[in-house]
């Protein structure tokens, strides 16, 4: 029996999220092991670092599997990439210890944002859109409170499966790289949407539609006083994870 790890890269606007549903519903877990399967011809079941949303991408989404198969992990992703769309790609294959798990061996998880001030008909596809010039000073200084450990009650979606709402955040910045601006966040966990609901939060400080103030309080009680809709979820890429 082997363990395999492998790198995934997806363009999740077609998918319906990372994690396997009913049949019909069409998943970037549920394509993958269907693949697998058929190459292996075994049942497979993927555990992943991180479960995107609805529209999230990925640049460099890790999963691991477990196989009964002989098949070298490189021929494995050659064929992999044969029959999966386009739209995934799996690289960088290696057979790790069994104690190895995608998902609670990770040590830390980074995630961009990437946000466009007017609408763009080629690359609205990868980012979220302000319709609006935005106040970058104000959206660092908010940033710059996420950092350490917090309860992110205010800014998340209940999860049943992930109850605890603490997470501990190594690093959290804007910046602007070329036309967009780019919220780029280091954390051990994240909860459902948060990210998103980050971002909705500091666009809107950036508009002067939510004070620092504001979301100081919302972060430090965990109650929402002011009305909060996850971003669009074009702009979000799980970007790297570490072990």
């Amino acid at each position: 029996m082997k363990n395999i790890r492998m790198t995934v890269e997806y363009d999740g606007t077609s998918f319906a999220g990372w994690q396997r549903q009913s049949r019909g519903i069409i998943t970037v877990q549920g394509e993958i092991e269907v693949a697998l399967g058929r190459i292996l011809q075994e049942p497979i079941s993927l555990a992943a670092a991180g479960r995107t949303d609805k529209g999230v991408h990925a640049r460099e989404q890790t999963v691991n599997f477990v196989t009964h198969s002989s098949m070298e992990p490189s021929r494995i992703v050659h064929s992999l990439n044969s029959l999966l769309p386009k739209s995934i790609q799996v690289s960088n294959p290696l057979e790790v210890d069994l104690d190895f798990h995608a998902r609670h061996s990770a040590k830390k998880r980074q995630y961009r944002y990437f946000v466009l001030e007017r609408p763009s008909a080629i690359y609205g596809r990868f980012a979220g859109c302000s319709n609006g010039s935005l106040d970058l000073a104000v959206m660092r200084e908010i940033a710059s409170l996420l950092e350490g450990v917090h309860d992110f009650s205010a800014f998340s979606k209940e999860d049943r499966d992930n109850p605890g709402r603490i997470c501990t955040v190594y690093s959290c910045e804007w910046y602007r790289e070329r036309r967009f601006m780019v919220f780029e966040i280091s954390a051990n966990r994240f909860l459902r949407s948060m990210v998103r609901y980050l971002v909705d939060a500091m666009i809107s400080a950036g508009k002067g539609l939510l004070t620092v103030d504001e979301f100081t309080r919302m972060l430090e009680t965990g109650f929402v006083t002011f009305q909060l809709n996850p971003a669009s979820p074009a702009g979000l890429f799980l970007w790297k994870v570490s072990y």
